[in-house]
């Protein structure tokens, strides 16, 4: 009974949010609630969300001061010189937007956070992808894809996660899983073009000049419309813009190129909370605080907190400015840690309930006795729903050691069980149990359930890449 209801909870959970019957928030808390009282445990309602939040406090304290360090690192102008290398790559073009996306989720996802890399991606590419008229879902679907494929990395959790529930070293499951893993990467590069394709389809191909002369023939109509009798606004076609006085001022636009592409930075060259002089001290903060994540030198909520304090005093030595600062990230720190809490409803009662348990001991026992030599490929199918429906705590602690124990009866080794278990990374960055992804879809306004809908079938095609190039490579 408790198998049932826990796969009717999550279902009616995504369908809500997809219809958006409701905000995500409200359904993380209400549906829930209501299915405890299902349950008939509604009395204990309050311990499993004490007990929820207080597993999850570390997290959401953590992403509190992550945006805050993060948001004042993009405010000094700390990863200017990485927009704009990546906007000159990009140009105008929606084909190089995407293939940009990943590009710069994947490299910036080399220091293991999901939040961090999300921050960064969406404030250098959201710009773009607003001035284009690009799908924004476009956007968080490759970056959390992206991210996802790197989350394997050591120090990213997982596979540190399924060493530690198999009493493995991470290297040897790690090392062996390069060669898949840069199949997903480049499988998420390959998506990445065919979707831009289709935003170069729809949209046309505009140079960067082009973009700009639209938006200020598009502003002189509006403004002084008349003008020139015919009262037209210029047409995007195929790579052109139409429209009268179009091709002089193209040409003025080329002679000016170099202070267009100031107009078209992603980030405002400009902004009065740039601090050039302290670039250098901003640059080995972050590296020394990257540092301290990956060492475990300190706990990642606590380095997040010193370093946003210290980030704040050094470039903004004034209470004023420092609240200025404060107040404008203020939104993003609400929201995320407001859906971080609200999970903590979520897994509450998943895991208070028992749900969880019988759910993950029903999977393992559905599985044909027939299929025992192979479950390596059997745990690699699994990890798509288990680590989508459930934390990654939860699958690599609770459900993991079983499915082990079964393959070891069948004579597959704990390290190919434990590769075979990173192969879903790429969908779970997704799943509505992760709060990073919170973080990705507020900062580029796109619905949480219109970011799944979009994103549930190209993550899952690039899991099952990753697993068929591990199996092809005899890696699992």
């Amino acid at each position: 009974m408790l198998t049932i209801l826990g796969f009717a909870m999550i279902a009616t959970f995504l369908v809500l949010i997809m219809l958006k019957k409701m905000s995500p928030i409200a359904a993380l808390v209400l549906i829930p609630a209501l299915f405890c009282v299902f349950v008939g445990k509604g009395a204990k309602l309050g311990d499993y969300v004490i007990d929820g939040v207080t597993s999850l406090a570390p997290t959401a304290a953590m992403l509190m001061f992550a945006i805050v360090y993060f948001g004042v690192m993009i405010d000094v102008g700390l990863f200017d010189p990485i927009v704009r290398g990546i906007l000159k790559f990009c140009k105008a073009d929606p084909l190089r937007i995407v293939v940009g996306t990943a590009l710069l989720a994947a490299i910036v996802s080399l220091d293991g956070d999901g939040s961090t890399t999300f921050m960064i991606t969406v404030s250098a590419m959201y710009p773009l992808y607003k001035r284009l008229k690009m799908s924004l879902v476009v956007m968080t679907g490759v970056a959390a894809m992206a991210n996802g494929v790197m989350n394997t990395l050591p120090w990213g959790g997982p596979t540190a996660r399924a060493a530690t529930a198999l009493k493995l070293d991470a290297s040897d499951i790690f090392v062996p899983m390069i060669p898949a893993l840069a199949v997903g990467l480049l499988f998420v590069i390959a998506l990445s073009y065919v979707l831009g394709r289709r935003e170069r389809a729809r949209l046309g191909t505009l140079t960067l000049d082009e973009v700009l002369v639209e938006e200020k023939e598009t502003e002189t109509v509006l403004v002084g419309a008349g003008g020139s009798g015919d009262g037209t606004t210029p047409v995007r076609k195929g790579g052109s813009v139409s429209g009268s006085g179009t091709d002089a001022a193209a040409t003025a636009a080329q002679d000016d190129e170099d202070d267009e592409d100031d107009d078209f930075q992603g980030l405002d060259p400009h902004r009065a909370t740039l601090r050039p002089r302290l670039y250098w001290f901003n640059a080995l903060l972050t590296v020394t605080l990257l540092t301290s994540m990956i060492m475990e030198w300190l706990p990642i909520p606590v380095l997040f907190l010193l370093g946003a304090a210290l980030a704040l005093s050094v470039n903004f030595p004034h209470i004023p400015d420092q609240k200025a600062r404060l107040a404008a990230h203020a939104d993003n720190v609400l929201n995320v840690s407001g859906m971080v809490f609200a999970a903590a409803v979520f897994t509450g009662v998943l895991q208070g309930t028992g749900m969880v348990d019988h759910m993950a001991t029903w999977m393992v026992d559905v599985i044909p006795a027939g299929m025992g030599p192979h479950m390596a490929l059997v745990t690699g199918v699994l990890s798509l729903p288990l680590t989508y429906f459930m934390s990654n705590d939860g699958f690599y602690f609770g459900v993991l050691p079983v499915l082990a124990e079964a393959g070891a009866a069948h004579g597959v080794s704990p390290l190919e069980m434990a590769r075979a278990s990173l192969v879903a990374q790429p969908l779970h960055m997704s799943s509505p149990l992760v709060p990073a992804v919170y973080v990705l879809v507020g900062m580029a306004k796109v619905e949480f359930g219109d970011h799944t809908r979009f994103v549930v079938k190209w993550a899952a095609l690039t899991c099952l890449a990753i697993l068929g190039a591990g199996i092809l490579f005899g890696i699992i």
